[in-house]
């Protein structure tokens, strides 16, 4: 879908909520970047956004509250964001198996590139390649529908995390695909791949992993 302003994300993924409860689409992947953006998930941690609110305009960064699950985090080109929109009650899956199938769509993602992510320790949701995160997850779930999701950092500015405590973890940093992998080893248009979602049943190469790992699911259920 290319990029997206946040808002206009969050509008066309209330009328695609509302859709799918009442059957009048299937489940639905919208793929897609944000420009840049810090949102703030229900808890309101205010205090975990480092710069007055006076500043961001000057950074040329927009900040929303919104209804997802999680704390601050920051949004912006050559992220890779997914948003599924789909019937956790269709797939017998329960909110916590749904956030680990996220986790695990996104260490298998690091994983073809050469990358060792995993799930983070109790109470830290996400991906982390040792003491760093590259990847994000916040959802909202009404009447058993999904929204919001995961953001995968593949090259974005990591200097925009430095206006926030990501997460609201201190004592841990934030890293991207790009950073990770051996200089020359992975080729711009090989990463931009991953950011390539074509439509929103098939979102490039991060898309496809949940698509596997959703499909798996459903043949269990």
């Amino acid at each position: 879908m290319g990029t997206i302003n946040y808002l206009e994300s969050i509008k066309l993924q209330k009328k695609l909520v509302s859709d799918r409860k009442t059957n009048k689409i299937s489940d639905t992947l919208l793929s897609l970047q944000h420009p840049l953006t810090y949102t703030l998930g229900k808890r309101r941690t205010d205090h975990n956004m480092l710069i007055p609110m006076s500043q961001l305009k000057k950074i040329g960064a927009e900040l929303h509250y919104t209804q997802r699950g999680g704390d601050i985090t920051f949004h912006g080109p050559h992220q890779a964001i997914l948003y599924p929109i789909i019937s956790l009650r269709e797939i017998g899956l329960g909110a916590r198996n749904y956030v680990e199938k996220l986790e695990l769509t996104m260490i298998e993602l690091a994983s073809l590139y050469g990358v060792k992510a995993c799930a983070g320790q109790k109470g830290e949701t996400g991906v982390w390649v040792g003491e760093r995160k590259i990847g994000a997850i916040g959802v909202q779930i009404s009447n058993g529908i999904t929204s919001h999701g995961l953001a995968f950092n593949i090259d974005p500015d990591l200097n925009y995390f430095k206006h926030i405590v990501p997460c609201g973890i201190a004592d841990k940093g934030v890293t991207s695909l790009r950073k990770e992998t051996v200089t020359g080893n992975s080729k711009q248009g090989q990463l931009n791949k991953i950011l390539d979602g074509r439509n929103e049943r098939e979102g490039g190469i991060l898309g496809t992993r949940w698509v596997i790992h959703s499909q798996k699911v459903r043949l269990r259920s």
